[in-house]
C-alpha cells in the first residue's frame, strides 16, 4: 500500500492550494492512509491534514501520528511519559478534527519513560476509544521486544506496527533483526522515506548542481539528505534507472515496489511537493517485480555488513 506522508511537505514547504490538491488527487486514486506527527511543522501539518481531510467520510481514512519529541520549553511536554502521552493526542485530535486517530505511534524509544508506563498508556487510549491501534518508530529489536513481553504479561493492547527508515540506500532493519523479529510477531512496517528523500528517483546528478527546488538544493531542509546523495550513491542510481528503463516505469516506481516486495511491509509513505511525483508514487502499488530483477538489484545496492 503506498501512504501519504506531511513531514517537510504538509504545512511546510508545500503552499495551501498544491496541499489540497495533492491530498484529493492521493484519496481519488485510492489512498486512504496519512501519517503525519505533531511536530512535523510544529503542528502545522496536522492542522492542515485536519482541514482538508474533513472534507471526507471519515470512515474512508486511516489518519496516523505520532508523539514524542519536544513540543515547548516546558519540561512535560516531550518523551513517552503517560502525562506528555495523553495531553499530545488530545492536541492532536483536536488539530486533526477528529474523534479518534486510526494508529497512533511512539515517535522514537523513550530512554527516561518505563516501557510498562507507556504501554499502560497507550493501553488507556484504546481503551477509551481515542486510538485504535499504537505502534513505534524508530525501535531497536531489543525496544520492541520489551514491549510486546510487557504487554504479554499485562494483558495490554501490544504496538501492531513499526515506523522504521527503510530503503534500498537504507536497509538497516533487514541485518539488525527487527524485520525478522517484526515478521514473526505480526508486527507491521510502515517504512519512511522509500525513496531515499528523493535520491533514488534520479533527480540528482553527479555533474549537475542540485535545484532550489529540489530538497538537495534547499538549505533548511537538505539535512538528511546529504548524507545520500554522495557520489557512490549516485552512481548506484544511474544503474537503477537503466533497469527501470527496461522495464518501462521509473527508478521511483522500482524503488517503492522494491520496498513492497516483502508482505511485512504494510506501507511505504511518501510525500510529494509535486502533482507529477505523486502520480508516478502511486503507479508503483501495481508493480511486480520479476526474480531475476530484484536479484539485480540487490547486487548492486548491496546490504552493509
Amino acid at each position: 500500500m503506498i501512504g501519504f506522508g506531511s513531514w517537510l511537505t504538509i504545512g511546510g514547504t508545500v503552499d495551501v492550494k498544491t496541499g489540497n490538491t495533492l491530498i484529493r488527487t492521493a484519496f481519488d486514486n485510492g489512498i486512504n492512509f496519512f501519517d503525519t506527527a505533531d511536530v512535523y511543522s510544529s503542528g502545522k501539518s496536522e492542522i492542515f491534514l485536519g482541514k482538508t481531510l474533513s472534507a471526507f467520510r471519515r470512515r474512508d481514512l486511516f489518519i496516523a501520528s505520532k508523539c514524542f519529541w519536544p513540543m515547548s520549553d516546558n519540561i512535560n511536554d516531550k518523551g513517552l511519559s503517560r502525562k506528555h502521552i495523553f495531553e499530545s493526542v488530545h492536541e492532536s485530535l483536536r488539530n486533526l478534527k477528529t474523534d479518534y486517530i486510526d494508529l497512533y505511534q511512539c515517535h522514537r524509544y523513550d530512554n527516561d519513560t518505563p516501557v510498562e508506563e507507556t504501554c499502560r498508556a497507550f493501553n488507556s487510549l484504546i481503551e477509551q476509544g481515542k486510538i485504535l491501534y499504537w505502534g513505534v518508530s524508530e525501535w531497536s529489536k531489543a525496544n520492541i521486544s520489551e514491549a510486546v513481553n510487557v504487554c504479554g504479561k499485562l494483558n495490554l493492547h501490544k504496538p501492531v506496527s513499526n515506523q522504521p527508515q527503510y530503503s534500498l540506500l537504507y536497509r538497516d532493519i533487514e541485518y539488525n533483526g527487527v524485520m525478522d523479529y517484526c515478521e514473526k510477531k505480526g508486527i507491521g512496517q510502515v517504512v519512511w522515506s522509500p525513496l531515499g528523500q528523493g535520491v533514488l528517483t534520479g533527480k540528482y546528478n553527479i555533474k549537475k548542481e542540485a535545484g532550489k527546488d529540489t530538497r538537495l538544493g534547499h538549505d533548511k531542509y537538505n539535512v538528511f539528505v546529504k548524507k545520500l546523495a554522495v557520489e557512490e550513491n549516485l552512481k548506484k542510481v544511474e544503474k537503477l534507472m537503466q533497469i527501470a528503463r527496461e522495464l518501462n516505469t521509473t527508478a521511483s516506481c522500482l524503488s517503492l515496489a522494491w520496498c513492497l516486495r516483502k508482505e511485512i511491509v504494510s506501507a511505504t509513505i511518501t510525500s510529494a511537493t509535486k502533482l507529477n511525483q505523486l502520480k508516478e508514487n502511486i503507479k508503483a502499488a501495481g508493480i511486480n517485480i520479476p526474480a531475476d530483477v530484484i536479484k539485480k538489484i540487490d547486487e548492486i545496492f548491496k546490504i552493509k555488513k
